[in-house]
């Protein structure tokens, strides 16, 4: 593994970890020339999956895409990477889980909008605001509302 620092083309490993439910291995390395740390991980190579978006197009899923957008819907919150990790990896699952290899767009927003209405309403509503298009504030206003709700 080429460290991301100097390029050198060898590191030794410190630590691996596999996921909850084994789909990935996290590996702390650590560059044999420059001695500094960074982590891999590794993952089984599969068929790719393709997301079916709202307009009919097709896409592989990307699960670092996904990522980052739970990044940006917790920015500034206090909720813990892991936790946002765990959420990929439950629509992995729920990918390879299936016979065919498609999934709708609107159902890993409602999987991923299950998740974060538990763990963070904040985020929860943001996410919402992008994924569900909202047009104006009335609709922003009704999800908030539906939410208060739910207290």
């Amino acid at each position: 593994m080429r460290c991301p620092y100097c390029d050198h083309p060898q590191s030794k490993v410190i630590d691996s970890r596999e996921s909850k439910n084994g789909l990935r291995v996290r590996r702390r390395r650590e560059c044999l020339s420059c001695e500094r740390r960074f982590t891999t991980y590794e993952k089984i190579e599969e068929i790719a999956y393709m997301v079916v978006k709202k307009d009919g197009r097709r896409q592989p899923f990307d699960s670092q895409k996904l990522l980052r957008g739970l990044l940006k819907a917790c920015e500034k919150r206090p909720v813990p990477l892991a936790k946002l990790e765990e959420i990929v990896e439950d629509v992995e699952t729920k990918l390879q889980d299936r016979n065919d290899k498609e999934l709708n767009a609107s159902k890993i927003g409602q999987i991923v909008m299950r998740r974060l209405k538990a763990l963070d309403k904040v985020a929860y509503v943001r996410f919402a605001s992008v994924y569900r298009e909202f047009k104006d504030v009335a609709e922003f206003k009704q999800e908030l509302e539906s939410l208060l709700k739910e207290r």
